[in-house]
């Protein structure tokens, strides 16, 4: 019997429309039934879940998601460039550091591709399945603000004409993560961009447990199925554009020992700039893939 057995979570929202802190529990060896529905129940209302004050080791992360969420996101875009440095492609690492621990440099090629955790996306969307669930730990935070920031896309939706409703439904994106480090100007081989080609996904979303709707959107959504590019494009901007407004925008100011967890068909979310040159930051991320699960979870 663990600790956590008859435990009631509470949850404290962190803005108007979705965010929350959740009361103090450890998760690295959470496994009572009760306490993981109570999560889901809560990544179901506010897509977004802090919990503070964890400790993991990097299989305990894994382990974790697994029990919460199954099977686990294991084919990253970094992959195609660089060698994990856990050795665990389910382990990514959010990190500006080398496998020596030292500040990248610059220019060094890791850094350059990582920029684009800057730009608004969802995590594994140009994949199928696609990302459903994402758990980012903070190891290292800078003494300055190294911010992540996260848009409601449910609300976002909600926000939008009934004209602009009809018009998207049934479309379907394309989604590329070498297209969204190509905005940047990154520059990928011919056998790195054959691994990378991409996914299509709905424009909208039914969230299956809560039955709202959300936008799918993504800095790495490159175009519209059976569209003219440029107005694709266009469309695809101008959505972003409204998804991420103030009123819809939670920001995380991270603590080291912070877990979030959050909903990859429900947000957007990106790294805000810091002096990357100076500071350490390191967290480690676990994604779960948005497959069929049992039907008690």
């Amino acid at each position: 019997m663990t600790a956590c057995l008859a435990m009631n979570l509470a949850f404290r929202g962190l803005h108007p429309c979705f965010a929350a802190e959740v009361s103090p529990v450890k998760l690295a060896r959470l496994d009572d039934p009760g306490v993981l529905a109570q999560i889901h129940a809560g990544m179901d209302r506010y897509a977004v879940l802090v919990f503070r004050d964890q400790e993991f080791s990097g299989a305990e992360q894994i382990q974790f998601a697994k029990r919460l969420d199954g099977e686990i996101h294991a084919k990253t875009g970094a992959a195609a460039i660089t060698k994990n440095r856990f050795g665990d492609e389910a382990l990514t690492d959010i990190s500006n550091v080398d496998e020596n621990g030292e500040i990248f440099r610059s220019n060094d090629r890791r850094r350059m591709y990582s920029l684009g955790n800057r730009l608004w996306h969802t995590d594994a969307s140009f994949q199928d399945p696609p990302g459903r669930y994402s758990m980012l730990f903070s190891i290292v935070v800078p003494p300055v603000e190294a911010d992540t920031e996260f848009a409601d896309m449910r609300a976002a939706y909600d926000a939008l004409s009934i004209e602009m409703k009809s018009r998207l439904e049934g479309l379907r994106a394309h989604h590329s993560i070498a297209y969204s480090r190509q905005i940047l100007g990154f520059e990928f081989s011919e056998k790195e961009q054959e691994i990378l080609k991409g996914a299509v996904h709905p424009l909208i979303r039914t969230i299956p447990r809560s039955g709202r709707k959300s936008l799918y959107l993504a800095s790495h959504a490159s175009t519209i199925i059976d569209w003219p590019v440029p107005e694709a494009r266009l469309l695809l901007r101008e959505l972003t554009e409204h998804a991420t407004q103030q009123q819809f925008v939670y920001r995380h100011s991270w603590r080291v020992g912070d877990l979030v967890i959050w909903d990859n068909r429900a947000t957007m979310h990106r790294g805000r700039p810091f002096d990357d040159s100076k500071y350490r930051r390191e967290l480690r991320r676990v994604t779960t893939l948005d497959v069929p699960r049992a039907a008690h979870a």
